[in-house]
């Protein structure tokens, strides 16, 4: 069954598994993708609608930082209070120009709603003065008057700014906007609390876990810094495109970087909050990959129990019936109907295989038996012609006593005869046959004939096919006697134990002039060679005959003798009597 185990590039199996996968994986694949491309159209359309919030405020912080630096820099080119404290030779003209500049710069911050300060720093005079709205509270405004006077310290010693626009510090725990502008005179800025900035973000409604925020081009955040840690979200990538960033991609960020300093304005939008317009969505989206995972199994062990344990059923009993077992039945099982119409139809074939085989095999039985009779009659004929001329030439010299003797020996030689239509006889019968015909072969050869017989008691009773030695002696005598030369035959049996099963030898041997080389090469090639006188037709014979008999058991070796004649080699399976 291992072989079953074993998948096959070309087995049903195989097929209809790949053509599930083939039809349910693409088909979930469109699916998922039409999902996914469905939430990220829905994406797209909220981070724009976001980004153009963003933007629209963005442009309004800028617009509005903007006006402050037309106002700041209206007022380093126009005002001739500035000019005054720094040029003026009286003292009293120089303290009036500063309570106007004062007065001026606090009446006029009331104009800009996003600023929380103006200040003014005049060199000559070392005149620092200040206007503030009422946002911040005394400590944060001595934490940034603080900054503001080192800062002023930096920038005589450095002498000229770094910073041309507005741009964030973070001074404490809070972040602020400045703005310096700067002459050989005086410097003169403002600065903005991001909070107060922010103020208006709280406006937007981005969900419970939104978020609107400011950071630094670094990704820093200015406010919000907390939840941003908590829930992960990564603000140092590219603003120009929206991204999900956060704990699973949670979240949806969108921003905006700022056209007047080094800050952008952030929108952090959760995901669910993006595709809270979707819910059937979602969770298709969900669902779709969870039912491919349970339903593909389920269509394969469907798939196995409906078509591919029958059909490995059907193939184990076909394997089985390849390895000879014909009484190989599929045994009943339930199963669908079809299969059910197989498996009957498949054990009523089988049967009927099984007993076509029955008929044939005796019907095979029967033909070999009829060979092999017709093969041993076959012998009959070719030494009855030889007798009738051995008598014949007994007559011509009338030499009655012989002819009596042979009459006697041909009796019993027919008599044995006529019963060779058995399969098998005992050794001793068909060796006391050989010695018979020898002797009707010394009447006709007297004084040429030299016959030598040797073989084990033990082995007497063993079965042999009947004429298989007097073929081989016959055959000698025939091709090696002549008139004036003498031959000499000798029939050797014993027992050959060499092989996996002993078998008995039978070795017959002349002193002739053995097989000419052609004959013996087409004899050792198993054909058959006959002229017209039927000349070696009684080995082509024998050989039939034992392989009949013994199929591959026997084996059959002629040769030539050293240092002449032929030599003849029969190894058979052993016999017993019953």
């Amino acid at each position: 069954m291992g072989g079953l185990s074993r998948l096959s590039w070309n087995s049903i199996r195989f097929k209809l598994v790949v053509g599930l996968l083939l039809i349910t994986l693409p088909t979930v694949a469109f699916l998922i993708y039409n999902n996914l491309y469905a939430i990220r159209v829905v994406h797209n359309q909220v981070a724009e609608s976001n980004r153009n919030l963003m933007s629209m405020y963005m442009g309004q912080v800028d617009n509005n930082l903007n006006e402050v630096d037309k106002y700041l820099t209206n007022l380093i080119v126009n005002d001739k209070d500035l000019q005054e404290m720094a040029y003026s030779s009286s003292e009293e003209n120089r303290i009036l120009a500063k309570v106007r500049l004062d007065n001026k710069i606090r009446g006029d911050i009331a104009t800009f709603q996003s600023v929380n300060s103006l200040f003014v720093y005049s060199i000559p005079g070392q005149d620092y003065f200040e206007a503030f709205q009422d946002f911040e509270s005394v400590q944060q405004r001595d934490e940034v008057r603080g900054y503001i006077r080192v800062l002023l310290n930096e920038l005589q010693n450095e002498g000229e700014l770094q910073n041309r626009q507005w741009y964030v510090h973070q001074i404490g725990q809070g972040y602020y906007l400045f703005r310096v502008l700067q002459t050989s005179d005086a410097y003169i800025g403002a600065w903005v609390n991001i909070e107060k900035l922010s103020i208006p973000l709280n406006l937007l409604d981005l969900g419970e876990k939104g978020l609107s925020l400011f950071s630094t081009d670094n990704g820093t955040p200015m406010t919000h810094a907390d939840a941003v840690r908590e829930y992960g979200i990564d603000l140092n990538r590219d603003l120009q495109q929206y991204y999900l960033s956060g704990k699973t991609n949670s979240f949806l960020v969108v921003g905006e970087r700022s056209a007047k300093g080094n800050f952008s304005l952030i929108a952090i939008i959760p995901d669910e909050r993006t595709l809270e317009n979707l819910p059937y969505l979602r969770r298709i989206a969900y669902a779709i990959p969870i039912a491919a995972i349970i339903l593909v199994p389920a269509c394969l062990l469907l798939l196995r129990k409906m078509v591919l344990r029958p059909l490995k059923r059907i193939l184990a009993a076909m394997k089985r019936i390849g390895e000879g077992s014909l009484n190989t039945r599929i045994e009943p099982f339930p199963t669908s109907d079809e299969f059910h119409l197989v498996n009957e139809t498949f054990n009523q074939m089988m049967k009927q295989v099984q007993e076509l085989r029955i008929h044939v095999y005796e019907e095979q039985l029967s033909k070999q038996k009829a060979e092999l009779q017709h093969l041993q009659l076959q012998i009959n004929p070719h030494f009855f012609m030889n007798s009738l001329n051995i008598i014949y030439n007994l007559a011509l010299v009338r030499n009655y006593e012989l002819i009596q003797e042979m009459s006697l020996s041909l009796v019993q030689y027919f008599r044995y005869m006529f019963r060779s239509n058995l399969a098998f006889v005992p050794l001793k019968e068909e060796l006391k046959h050989v010695r018979n015909y020898v002797r009707i072969q010394e009447l006709r050869f007297p004084g040429l004939l030299e016959f030598q017989q040797s073989a084990p008691d033990y082995l007497m009773d063993t079965r042999i096919p009947p004429l298989i030695i007097q073929t081989f002696v016959e055959n000698s005598i025939k091709h090696a006697a002549t008139p004036n030369d003498s031959i000499r035959i000798s029939v050797r049996i014993d027992l050959d134990d060499s092989g996996a099963e002993p078998r008995i030898l039978i070795e017959i041997k002349d002193n002739g002039k053995g097989f000419r080389n052609d004959i013996l090469e087409e004899i050792q090639a198993g054909n058959r060679i006959e002229d017209e006188q039927g000349e070696h037709i009684g080995i082509w014979n024998v050989k039939r005959r034992i392989r009949l008999l013994y199929a591959d058991e026997a084996d059959l070796f002629i040769s030539n003798a050293l240092p002449a004649g032929a030599m003849v080699m029969l190894l058979l399976p052993l016999q017993s009597e019953s």
